[in-house]
């Protein structure tokens, strides 16, 4: 018997490594679509400036190296490209360690765009992408069986991400105690779905059981991961159904989707494993190494996990290997939304013609009823909630972003569904108001056909135009 490897779940590491594959894709494809505007040379957190100030060792990235946005485009296409090849499988057709050479190079990539990315990416859901895929790095390939050991690793992440979310649940917002929380959460989470409005109106006693399913899948099913099979495969399996519910529920970019790749490493499918010789030397001295190494690094997550000041989603190191998760340690009571306009008047009043900028995925017109986007990441929709919450949140870039609507900044433009100003007639001055929002009741929805009830809160920037033009007049 091989102490190594476990062949049993060869068909599990292949349903996982297709899977990462395709997550690998998305967040390659988001940041190839979106990094101009956000991060670029001209965009709203360029990286140059960037890096002019945050040292190598404390982020590294290639684009310390060499910044352009062409160059940019190049890494983010090209991890579009090996993860379009890694999900076709072309990693069981190299050597063992030209496959894990290739599942290296996404995970090289997709580190140094994140630690370039500032507060865009700032989500749990990029470390834990990061983490997860380290660790495919050193799953193996057609080559060899899976090794006992980076399976566990993976688990280990899996009870992490499920724990420590149920944890902060708990020592949070008491509305988690109560089983009160999705009287609210559907309503106010960042971007509700197609169906979050239908979700909201389920009775209040079956959003009582959902709560109290959801504290038995983070609280108590994590634990039996480490169980024998089946009841692992079952664990498994129930938390893949609530990841599932949730992807239904809301946009939550792929949060949910990487959740559920990590379970399907758990599940043990049915299958005829071919007979492959034990693994070299020198790969189980690497796989060792590295799970030695990722268990030292636990400590620190392990530490913040028990502990009563339990923290959100922070990496204890500049290579996202080992990190703490968790969301929605509190939820919010109170949906609000930014609304941003333009004018074309040269005399800014309040019946002047102001126009809405419409996003993609943030509520805006109460008549747009929202749309899956998950798991693709609309970044700037997901900021202007954080912003909703507090200018805080929007310090560093909501300023920028008004330069560039009032530029007609066609990289800008393309973040948003639609502007209310031609290409070549940019508005003069800009604005941005704060709107309560509610979901419309069934009446409500059959009279208006409006999922939305908005009423206006208060200003949120006064009208705005730009400097140079400003100092002309």
């Amino acid at each position: 018997m091989d102490w190594f490897t476990a062949s049993d779940y060869w068909m599990s590491r292949l349903v996982f490594q297709r899977a990462l594959a395709a997550v690998y894709l998305v967040a390659f494809l988001t940041a190839a679509l979106q990094f101009r505007a956000l991060i670029g040379e001209r965009g709203m957190l360029p990286v140059p400036r960037f890096v002019e100030r945050v040292p190598f060792k404390r982020a590294p990235s290639l684009f310390h190296l060499h910044y352009s946005d062409r160059f940019f485009a190049v890494c983010a296409w090209a991890g579009c490209a090996v993860s379009a090849a890694l999900l076709a499988g072309l990693d069981s057709l190299l050597p063992l360690w030209g496959g894990m050479l290739l599942w290296l190079v996404p995970w090289v990539l997709y580190l140094s765009i994140v630690n370039v990315g500032q507060t865009w990416y700032g989500f749990g859901w990029e470390s834990l992408l990061l983490e997860v895929g380290f660790l495919a790095v050193f799953l193996g390939n057609d080559e060899v069986a899976p090794p006992i050991l980076v399976l566990f690793l993976l688990r280990w992440i899996l009870f992490r991400v499920e724990f420590g979310a149920g944890l902060i649940k708990m020592r949070g917002d008491e509305c988690w105690r109560k089983l009160t929380c999705l009287d609210h959460h559907h309503e106010t989470q960042p971007m509700p779905g197609p169906l979050s409005w239908y979700f909201h109106h389920l009775p209040r006693p079956l959003h009582r059981v959902e709560v109290a399913a959801n504290h038995f899948t983070q609280l108590v099913v994590p634990i039996l991961l480490f169980t024998p099979q089946p009841i692992a495969t079952a664990a498994a399996s129930l938390m893949i159904v609530t990841q599932l519910w949730l992807v239904l529920s809301g946009n939550f970019s792929w949060l949910n989707w990487i959740t559920i790749v990590l379970a399907l490493s758990a599940v043990e499918f049915p299958s005829d494993p071919p007979s492959v010789p034990n693994a070299p030397l020198w790969y189980e001295v690497v796989v060792l190494a590295v799970a030695a190494l990722l268990v030292a690094l636990s400590y620190q997550p392990v530490r913040n996990m028990i502990s009563r000041r339990q923290v959100m989603n922070r990496s204890f190191d500049p290579l996202h290997l080992v990190n703490t998760y968790g969301a929605f340690g509190s939820v919010s009571r109170v949906r609000y939304e930014v609304i941003v306009e333009g004018t074309a008047d040269d005399v800014p009043r309040e019946d002047s013609d102001w126009r809405e900028y419409e996003f993609k995925g943030k509520p805006g017109d109460p008549r747009h009823w929202p749309r899956q986007f998950a798991p693709y990441h609309l970044r700037l929709d997901w900021m202007m909630w954080f912003a909703a919450l507090s200018p805080a949140y929007a310090g560093s870039w909501f300023g920028a972003l008004v330069e560039r609507l009032l530029e007609n900044d066609r990289d800008t433009l393309k973040l948003l569904r639609r502007s209310p100003f031609p290409p070549d007639a940019p508005p003069r001055f800009v604005r941005a108001r704060l709107f309560r929002y509610r979901y419309t009741t069934w009446r409500e929805l059959r009279e208006t056909g409006a999922c939305w009830e908005r009423t206006y809160v208060r200003e949120y920037l006064p009208p705005t135009r730009l400097m140079e033009e400003a100092q002309r007049s």
